[in-house]
């Protein structure tokens, strides 16, 4: 790279919604700001969760002079500890999201090797040549912040995900005299979360939930369930300040909840008495009408405590009739059918089941439009570049830009891998892409699965598999027994009689005719025949042996 030239590279996050991080690079020193995971989509056979390729770091490990972390949600810190296997550089972040980040990396067996580093919203630190001052923003959890980096090249303001709340829960409004300071300075660059850009208007107050529980609560006459991701911290100041107002204890219940739950209590971002929050094992004796139980599982997670009770296979407890449900939080895009699968599930079992769809339990942490506008008037940047969001959400936003009055040339709509450049205050797009490939991580490891294992097990799951083994003698080439022939979701053994009898026919014949590969033979044979007899296209797997 050459002297004087700023750098962005996003790794995750445009095109996406999800696995954000995003690269600066000026002088061959780099600083990343947030490292964070993706959810599966449905056709993601078996995968746990995607982080973005890093490639790119651990080819340029000892440029890394820094991470900055915006806040504590697993889209922005849900792959630190993979990050951590590939450079070494020190952390910082806020008080809360340092808690949430020592919480995920100890379970990950990294808490020892992470360097740590705990700022303030107000502060400034020095990065390699990167000055980053956070300033406060709101957002669905407390200690969010955005960053104002200032570079050799100019001032970038990078919004991190925010909203302009004017009641937010923990009584700190997002820092409009920053933004305007920033303006005043002026800025090369504004990077800003694109979410909600097809949202008109502006966000709900998290404030608007207060009432819904209320309803809630006020409504429910047996047990109150409360499903949230494990770090929405101010839901559950929420959900415990409901449970105090009706006369109801509360047991926060899975191991990453009750882990966050604790250090955010010890940290002092919920306050509550101590009376107020007992043991599950404690709660499930008390009469229902006194019960509440915040726990993990708002997304349809199989796993989770939610979905274990939609199946009736939770440890602890099941759902009774009379239980009342809140999900409160809204479908990750791609996860619909998850959630409303669980809902179905879980209203068949007996409870009444309440989501945003029905009543404001959950209100969004992104801006909407009106926002976005606001936060552009406020910046006023020589430069737009729209970040957070699949590309519909990008373009949206770069709309949204130019209806504010920055000019069309100036605004650049980029997705991972795409290098932007900055140069004696210009900006231009590179010619350079660097790699992007998802990277799925399982129970087996991480980057064992490929595109094309993917598209594999798509298949299996679609038409199944049929396996093929021939028994052959040795000297001719002729098959010595009839074919043996096992199916896995094709067709049901009384529907394939018919059928195997004349592909057995037609192996035998194919084989005998082979010369060389009688494997790849058989296999395009049998491709052939079952989908010209069942439209159907299994996966087709044949062996060979060879008789003495």
């Amino acid at each position: 790279m050459s002297n004087g030239i700023l750098r962005v590279i996003p790794l995750g996050g445009l095109g996406e919604v999800g696995r954000n991080l995003m690269v600066y690079e000026y002088d061959n020193e780099i600083l990343v700001v947030d490292a964070g995971l993706m959810f599966p989509e449905n056709d993601m056979l078996g995968i746990d969760y995607i982080i973005p390729d890093m490639t790119y770091l651990a080819q340029n490990h000892t440029k890394v002079k820094g991470i900055v972390i915006t806040h504590g949600h697993e889209d922005h810190i849900g792959a630190i500890h993979h990050l951590l296997d590939q450079v070494n550089a020190p952390i910082y972040a806020t008080p809360l999201t340092r808690g949430l980040l020592e919480v995920k990396l100890g379970r990950n067996g990294h808490g020892s090797k992470a360097d740590l580093r705990t700022v303030q919203a107000g502060e400034t630190v020095q990065v390699g040549p990167f000055q980053v001052e956070f300033y406060h923003v709101c957002h669905s959890i407390p200690d969010g912040v955005g960053l104002g980096i200032l570079t050799p090249a100019g001032l970038i303001v990078h919004s991190g995900d925010y909203k302009f709340d004017h009641t937010p829960v923990d009584g700190k409004s997002t820092d409009y005299a920053k933004l305007a300071e920033f303006s005043k300075r002026g800025v090369l660059a504004l990077l800003a979360d694109s979410t909600n850009a097809e949202r008109p208007g502006w966000t709900p107050s998290e404030k608007t939930i207060d009432a819904a529980f209320d309803q809630v609560f006020s409504e429910a006459k047996g047990r109150i369930i409360i499903a949230s991701f494990a770090s929405l911290i101010s839901r559950m100041q929420q959900a415990a300040n409901a449970a105090l107002r009706h006369g109801r204890k509360i047991a926060f219940v899975g191991a990453s909840m009750l882990d966050n739950m604790k250090m955010a209590r010890k940290l002092g971002y919920l306050n509550f008495p101590d009376d107020l929050v007992i043991p599950v094992d404690q709660i499930l004796s008390l009469p229902p009408h006194q019960v509440t139980i915040m726990c993990t599982g708002s997304q349809g997670e199989p796993t989770s405590i939610l979905g274990r009770l939609s199946l009736g296979t939770n440890r602890l407890f099941d759902i009774q009739k009379g239980d009342t449900v809140v999900l409160s939080s809204h479908p990750i895009p791609g996860n619909e059918e998850n959630v409303y699968r669980v809902v179905n599930r879980l209203i068949a079992r007996g409870a009444s089941v309440i989501y945003e769809a029905i009543a404001p339990v959950h209100v969004s942490g992104h801006a909407s439009q009106e926002e976005m506008k606001l936060l552009l008037q406020l910046t006023r940047p020589k430069y737009f570049v729209p970040i957070h969001g699949e590309l519909r959400h990008l373009v949206q936003h770069a709309r949204l830009a130019r209806e504010v009055g920055i000019p069309a040339e100036n605004i650049q709509v980029i997705q991972n891998g795409m290098v932007l450049e900055f140069e004696n205050g210009e900006m231009r797009l590179s010619d350079e892409q660097v790699p992007v490939s998802h990277v799925f991580v399982d129970s087996a490891g991480v980057g064992d699965v490929d595109p094309e294992l993917m598209r594999e097990r798509e298949a299996l799951s679609r038409d199944g598999v049929v396996m093929v083994h021939l028994t052959m003698s040795k000297e001719f080439n002729a098959v010595v027994y009839d074919p043996e022939i096992v199916t896995r979701g094709f067709l049901l053994p009384r529907d394939a009689n018919e059928l195997f009898a004349e592909m057995r026919r037609k192996i035998i014949q194919s084989a005998s005719r082979a010369n060389g590969n009688v494997r790849r033979v058989v296999e395009e044979t049998v491709r052939e025949y079952l989908y010209s007899e069942t439209r159907r296209r299994p996966m087709v797997y044949v062996t060979v042996s060879r008789s003495l």
